[in-house]
């Protein structure tokens, strides 16, 4: 079951590209308020959908235009699920930096910045494996 339409691959990994960019600015500055703004984009792709994320938005007018039509396209649910998993630290690593639990902000922004890279660099969506390997060990519905 998708969770929408397919999507061209080659918007997340853009995606990606601009959320590494963004995660390595929250390292070096600890500046929480960028990392809330990261994860305000995370939970609409996760929660709202990815067509109307902010990357997504980026990537569909200003650089899907100049590229060819994509090859292939890939299942939502997946990229989904990784925008949930990016939330889930964001979300941890905001709270951390804001209440002064500087180590927390820190450990949960660098697992959120290392699974953004994997994608960015090796076009390895981590989230998208999670998704995968639960989905494949999951009991499904038996038909009656």
């Amino acid at each position: 079951m998708s969770a929408g339409p397919a999507v061209d691959p080659r918007g997340p990994r853009f995606s990606a590209i601009l959320t590494t960019v963004v995660l390595a600015v929250v390292l070096v500055t600890q500046w929480w308020p960028l990392l809330a703004a990261q994860t305000v984009v995370f939970a609409i792709g996760a929660f709202v959908g990815l067509k109307p994320a902010p990357y997504s938005l980026v990537y569909r007018y200003l650089v899907a235009p100049r590229l060819g039509p994509p090859r292939e396209r890939e299942d939502a649910a997946p990229l989904r699920f990784a925008q949930a998993v990016g939330f889930v630290f964001a979300l941890v690593g905001t709270v951390g930096f804001a209440v002064g639990i500087v180590p927390v902000g820190i450990v949960a922004t660098a697992f959120a910045l290392f699974a953004a890279f994997l994608n960015a660099a090796f076009d390895f969506c981590l989230g998208c494996e999670m998704y995968l390997l639960i989905k494949r060990f999951s009991p499904s519905p038996r038909a009656s």
